[in-house]
């Protein structure tokens, strides 16, 4: 009986599916995609429905046209009102010199969709009674509304400066580009002295190729229609780095989508009456202003508002409220704001916020930041420290020439009691400023030294952390007591404590301090002497009661025996100012918007090359070598290979044997050239072949 083959086993028909498993699947998806996917993405087009070729000119368009007209004139009865509002609307369409170089070179037909509600309108209607024609026509010049362009000619010159550009691309025919022009003004005003600005028609077919979006096959794609927004950021100039507007087209969307992801500047959050304390009020640092923008409208903080945001953000926070008519009496008692717009600039704790109404420009607002930047009573920290004055490193701020200088600082953790003593500070420092010496009759001695210290700049006012700088804070207040106003927090009592340092700096010893310095480099055998700080420094603390009148008196008292006295010259080294961790800047895309975009872009990629004619015969030609390399695998597998034995053919030497035989002489053969070699001497051989007996056996060895 024969033997049964490999192919008639009940097994082989699943083992061969499973093995043309791959290229099965990539040939059925290849059929799907040509007879299901591919006619989806490629309508009939326009001159299909005219029954001319591909980009025809406008006189074959006329020609053809002019043909159906004929028959439907002659047969009415036959022609249906679609194929009527078909016909005429590509008629229509591509009649018009730019519909029709938008729709061949751009594929852009963003009317397309009134061809499916007349349809519906006029489905059990003649054709003879639809209003003709279709299609508004419309010509948008953005030339004569002020608006800037750019070209291929003029495009390299106009990216000079490192400011961001934003860009759109509209067509002198579209309608929706005329009706976006509104939002266009208003972006444009929005971004005035933030970014630049200009538009592109399509018309500029070398500029707009290179600028806009590409499909796999390399025709030019427009995905949201027009207009299309793009943007350079700062200092790009190439179409590698420009970022697309994706989403809704107006003119809060496109500006907060620019301030957002192309400036990378932080958000302005609105606050109700009920948020606004614990959510904004609460978490501001104390060392900076907080700044709140009362709006009538409600929108998104402009680029010029978030710009200042950034710029300001080591001085000043800022905040939106949303200006509602049932809040007026709350907002007025709360912070004197009678109506919106507003600005309300709240300083230092207790003093009475500053309130400007009405809407200005750019230099307005910016202005009113500028002046109220600082607090009344400034921080001490390590970047103001040498600003107001209070480092012994430094100057006062009355200048070079200035030997003696005062500053005042209230030392404390944060507390209730630091922040009342903070207020009475802002009393203090009001009061020397408003202090005019010309009027004799409110002129008073007493207060007179610390005045005149505080107009000439000699005299500085500041507040101090004393959680956070503790080791500057254990260094000026040497108490029993120190503890209940430095570091951390053992017990719940709270001393805020008034200190005043009178800063000296003898100019003689300074000059030569520095040349030795310049000319001889430290060494570890320099003495610790000559590291202190170039000025000498005297600390007096205040134990008076903390009243306004009390503490100016003592201010002066202190101004004038530093400046006439003989004090004591102390010269030591100051600890560092510890650089306290600055608020986070929220800036930028959110990472989970971030992803979003990428999983959006991922898709349209996918649509991209799912509307790709050539991945349909790729698919093909996989599916064909993938069988291919199946096959041949298969076949090399099942062809039978010769048995081998151990015994070699009558006629056939055994090659196993001979190859044996060679290997056993040349062992014997290194056998005999081993045996044949004459062994070394050793001190274990008998008496080796050269020996030579220079004594007897019979001698005397000694």
């Amino acid at each position: 009986m024969a033997k049964e083959t490999p192919s008639s086993s009940p097994t082989s028909m699943p083992s061969g599916l499973k093995a043309y498993a791959v290229p099965i699947f990539l040939f059925v998806l290849a059929m799907f995609f040509q007879l299901f996917l591919l006619p989806r993405s490629f309508p009939p087009s326009h001159y299909d429905v005219l029954g001319v070729k591909m980009y025809s000119s406008v006189d074959d368009v006329k020609d053809a046209y002019e043909t159906i007209a004929s028959k439907w004139d002659s047969d009415s009865g036959d022609s249906l009102p679609a194929d009527f509002i078909k016909i005429q609307y590509a008629y229509e369409l591509l009649t018009n010199i730019v519909w029709k170089r938008d729709y061949d070179l751009y594929g852009i037909d963003e009317s397309v969709h009134i061809i499916e509600e007349l349809e519906k309108q006029y489905a059990v209607e003649d054709f003879a009674k639809i209003k003709l024609p279709l299609l508004e026509v419309v010509s948008y010049e953005p030339e004569r509304e002020g608006f800037m362009s750019i070209s291929s000619q003029d495009f390299a010159s106009k990216f000079q400066d490192s400011k961001p550009w934003l860009i759109q691309v509209y067509s002198s025919g579209s309608k929706s580009s005329a009706q976006f022009a509104t939002a266009w003004r208003r972006i444009v005003a929005l971004l005035d002295g933030v970014a630049n600005h200009a538009m592109l028609e399509l018309g500029d077919v070398q500029l707009v190729t290179y600028l806009a979006e590409k499909k796999p096959t390399g025709q030019v794609l427009f995905r949201k229609g027009l207009p299309s927004i793009f943007s350079f950021p700062p200092n790009c100039k190439t179409a590698d780095c420009l970022i697309r507007f994706e989403g809704e087209l107006s003119a809060d969307a496109i500006t907060d989508w620019f301030a957002t992801t192309v400036l990378g500047l932080p958000r302005v959050f609105y606050h109700t009456k009920e948020t606004l304390v614990p959510k904004f009020l609460s978490k501001v640092p104390p060392n900076k202003v907080k700044v709140i923008l009362f709006s009538q409208t409600g929108e998104r903080a402009t680029p010029i508002v978030r710009q200042a945001a950034k710029d300001y953000w080591n001085f000043a926070s800022l905040s939106h409220v949303l200006w509602r008519e049932e809040d007026a009496s709350f907002w007025w008692n709360a912070l004197e704001v009678e109506s919106a717009p507003a600005i309300v600039i709240m300083k230092d704790p207790g003093s009475k916020p500053v309130v400007y109404h009405g809407s200005g420009n750019r230099t307005w607002f910016l202005d009113i930041l500028e002046q109220n930047k600082q607090l009344q009573l400034p921080q001490l920290r390590s970047t103001t420290s040498m600003e107001l004055g209070c480092d012994a490193r430094g100057y006062s701020r009355a200048g070079y020439d200035k030997a003696t200088w005062y500053c005042a600082i209230l030392v404390g953790r944060q507390s209730v009691e630091l922040n009342k003593m903070r207020e009475t500070m802002c009393r203090v420092q009001d009061t020397l400023s408003k202090y005019d010496e010309s009027d004799e009759a409110s002129k008073d001695p007493s207060i007179t030294p610390a005045a005149s210290a505080h107009k000439t700049k000699r005299l500085s006012f500041a507040w101090l952390d004393g959680e956070a700088q503790n080791k500057y804070c254990f260094f000026y207040v040497q108490s029993e007591t120190s503890y209940d106003t430095c570091g951390t927090r053992r017990a719940p009592i709270d001393v805020p404590r008034i200190l005043i340092v009178r800063y000296h700096r003898n100019a003689t010893e300074t000059a030569n301090t520095e040349q030795k310095s310049s000319k001889w480099p430290k060494t570890v055998w320099q003495s610790e002497a000559d590291d202190v700080d170039p000025a000498a420094q005297l600390v007096v603390s205040y134990d008076g009661p903390a009243e306004t009148p009390e503490i100016i008196k003592w201010l002066s008292k202190m101004v004038d025996d530093g400046d006439n006295r003989n004090l004591p010259f102390y010269r030591a080294k100051t600890p560092e100012l510890v650089p306290e961790s600055a608020e986070p800047m929220r800036s930028g895309v959110p990472k989970s918007v971030k992803a979003t975009q990428k999983l959006l872009s991922i898709l349209n990629r996918i649509k991209d090359y799912l509307a790709d004619p050539r991945m349909g015969p790729t698919l093909l030609l996989g599916a064909l070598l993938s069988a291919g390399n199946v096959w041949w695998m298969r076949s090399r597998s099942s062809t039978p290979q010769p048995a081998q034995t151990n015994q070699p053919s009558p006629n056939q030497p055994d090659d196993n044997v001979e190859e044996k035989k060679k290997k056993e002489r040349k062992r014997e053969q290194r056998r005999r050239n081993a045996k044949e070699k004459e062994v070394p001497a050793s001190i274990t051989d008998n008496e080796p072949k050269d020996a030579v007996q220079i004594l007897s056996s019979g001698s005397d060895s000694d």
